[in-house]
């Protein structure tokens, strides 16, 4: 059974890298694409300081995401494509940093103490198939660094899972 280590390091590039090599490693022959989902949402929540949240919604529809495996308060189920951050980095393919939400347009409150989110579409050829969602109860919680590092890992996941 694998183990994950306590990541211990200031520098968020290296963070982000020993993150991904723990997914790796947590996923090695295994393509189920829940499991796959249930491990990362577990690791990041118990790995990356600051987040009240971390999960997926899979799109199921043309026009909706659906919740998936996740760590934290209970969530929404449903989103709309285009709506709250979410549903926005479908419609626009491509991840939302958000340092306020209370300031986005739309912004779909299920957990009244987040403050900031990122969320990174999950891509396929070019079609977006979900997103990981990340929310933090600290204003501006996420950087460059963390979108980066994020993106990489949901290429990571999308590319060790049969989705």
């Amino acid at each position: 059974m694998f183990e994950t280590a306590t990541i211990e390091t200031t520098d968020k590039i290296a963070f982000h890298a020993e993150l991904a090599e723990q997914f790796a490693a947590l996923v090695q022959g295994e393509r189920d694409p829940i499991a796959n989902a249930a491990n990362l949402s577990a690791l990041v929540f118990a790995q990356v300081p600051g987040l009240n949240w971390a999960g997926f919604y899979f799109l199921r529809t043309p026009d909706e995401l659906v919740l998936g495996p996740f760590q934290g308060r209970v969530a929404c189920v449903r989103i709309a494509v285009g709506r709250g951050v979410c549903g926005t980095a479908v419609a626009e393919a491509r991840s939302q940093r958000v340092d306020d939400v209370h300031a986005f347009p739309g912004h779909i409150a299920c957990d009244a103490a987040s403050r900031s989110e990122l969320v990174v579409p999950l891509m396929r050829d070019g079609a977006v198939l979900g997103v990981l969602d990340l929310d933090s109860p600290v204003p501006g919680r996420f950087d460059a660094d963390d979108q980066a590092g994020f993106e990489a890992l949901a290429r990571l996941y999308v590319e060790a899972s049969d989705l």
